[in-house]
């Protein structure tokens, strides 16, 4: 099942004397974060912050909420992970937020062999890199590129992959 509320990012410092704070982007890009009005101050939800000024600077997120109209106020909130909320996103088309990929089963494109389960996913800069769990304790890592990756099915539980050989022969 999908979680509703989503991890968004972390309140690092305050910015200026209004009751501005930065925000560290758990998400793609700092302008994503930008997009949404309301944030929440818990994985169940909670009542949310509105945002009513936000702004990308230098990869961070520089966002005023309402009710926090000092620096004061905005100090207390310094280091708390913040959500959004699923519905409020709106993801192009063959995208999906990690979180609904940790977890699923991954398959071989052609002959349907279970490699294991997507345990965490990371990024080089150059592409994610997923973190596979195999049947037998080992770890793979696989760049999760397009070359390799034939199909991501979060709905259907599974990720189908095309690896180069003895990719998952010489887990350790």
């Amino acid at each position: 099942m999908q979680k509703k509320y989503l991890e968004a990012g972390k309140f690092v410092t305050t910015h200026g004397v209004m009751g501005e704070l930065k925000a560290y982007p758990y998400c793609d890009s700092a302008e994503f974060l930008c997009d949404f009005s309301l944030l929440y101050p818990a994985e169940n939800g909670g009542k949310p912050w509105r945002v009513t000024a936000a702004r990308a600077h230098k990869g961070m997120a520089l966002l005023k909420l309402e009710g926090i109209d000092g620096m004061d106020a905005a100090r207390a909130l310094v280091n708390r992970v913040f959500y959004i909320d699923r519905d409020d996103a709106h993801l192009p088309e063959g995208s999906w937020f990690l979180q609904d990929i940790i977890g699923l089963q991954v398959l071989d494109a052609d002959t349907g062999k279970e490699y294991g389960t997507v345990v965490d996913i990371t990024n080089s800069g150059a592409s994610d890199i997923y973190e596979i769990r195999t049947p037998d304790g080992k770890t793979v890592l696989f760049p999760a590129v397009k070359e390799f990756l034939a199909e991501i099915s979060p709905e259907q539980g599974y990720v189908r992959v095309r690896p180069i050989g003895g990719m998952f022969e010489d887990a350790d």
